[in-house]
């Protein structure tokens, strides 16, 4: 991690712990798909999946993120400029196949599942010992979602991620969907100081920090680094619904402020609940919003 140093404490001072690259890329990948959701917040689907086409290859991952969006991950030891372009050729193959994509969904996680698989939004997440200035710039000039995250291990049981980019892709809707959209009134005519709250959310969750994406889905907008920190849903008559990803025991519980839906069903993801109805209610979120962006 660039930067970044860790130390061990003992009673007679700090020693620190160097940070390494793992032995082969093989080491990094078995063990990020062992804990894919709680490492990437991806449910993982299949490891080094052979595509069917003329110039053959294996996808390193499969996944499906938390918002039912397509994820392709791929791995390098070290540094290597063309991990970028290999996962763009994967996910050229995976957009023009994807009822191969929905048959492996089906399979592992069910026909529901597979039905409301978000296809606007396919993410890219390259993991590497570290990135070029180039390859910074490279995701920038993609229409993809292309995260790019460098690890290193430290000692014999510390692993660190840390996101070097991110890039949100430019989602595509169907034109089915925006002629469904015209045809009915905008949330705007229906409650202006709710839409008016909603946007100053958004400005503030947007805001939290670099790399910083947000996925539309059609009953939540979620936020994320390289996982959900928090879902918005659709304004209500009088209250905005939050849900965010900070352990709701370790914040004070507030009635009609927030909530703890652990093990309860809603929109989105996250088990803390904040009901926004006007701005000073936000000014109030801001230090969960904060928590729980440092939690994703």
């Amino acid at each position: 991690m660039s930067g970044l140093k860790l130390f061990h404490t003992t009673n007679s001072g700090v020693t620190e712990v160097a940070p390494r690259l793992a032995e082969v890329e093989a080491d990094v990948q078995s063990l990020i798909e062992a804990h894919m959701e709680t490492m990437l917040g991806v449910r993982f689907l299949a490891s080094e999946y052979v595509i069917d086409c003329v110039d053959g290859g294996r996808i390193d991952s499969l996944g499906l993120d938390e918002n039912g969006a397509p994820v392709i991950v791929e791995y390098k030891r070290g540094t290597d400029a063309g991990v970028i372009n290999q996962g763009l050729f994967y996910m050229a193959w995976l957009m023009s196949h994807k009822d191969a994509f929905r048959s492996l969904v089906r399979d592992r996680l069910g026909v529901r599942v597979a039905s409301q698989v978000l296809w606007s939004a396919p993410r890219l997440i390259c993991v590497a010992g570290d990135f070029t200035c180039y390859d910074a710039h490279a995701v920038r000039e993609h229409r993809r979602s292309i995260d790019l995250v460098r690890y290193r291990f430290f000692g014999t049981d510390l692993i660190g991620l840390e996101t070097a980019a991110s890039v949100t892709g430019h989602a595509t809707v169907p034109r089915a969907a925006r002629r469904r959209a015209s045809a009915v009134p905008s949330a705007r005519r229906r409650d202006g100081a709710m839409t008016e709250l909603a946007a100053a959310v958004d400005e503030v969750l947007l805001g939290l920090g670099d790399g910083v994406t947000r996925v539309q889905r059609k009953t939540y907008c979620a936020y994320q680094r390289l996982r959900n920190f928090a879902c918005v849903c659709p304004p209500q008559k009088a209250k905005l619904l939050v849900y965010l990803k900070a352990d709701p025991k370790g914040v004070d519980i507030v009635s009609g402020f927030t909530r703890d839906v652990t093990g309860l069903g809603h929109h989105g993801t996250g088990d803390l609940e904040v009901q926004l109805r006007t701005k000073r209610d936000l000014e109030r979120a801001q230090d969960l919003f904060r928590l729980s962006y440092a939690a994703a």
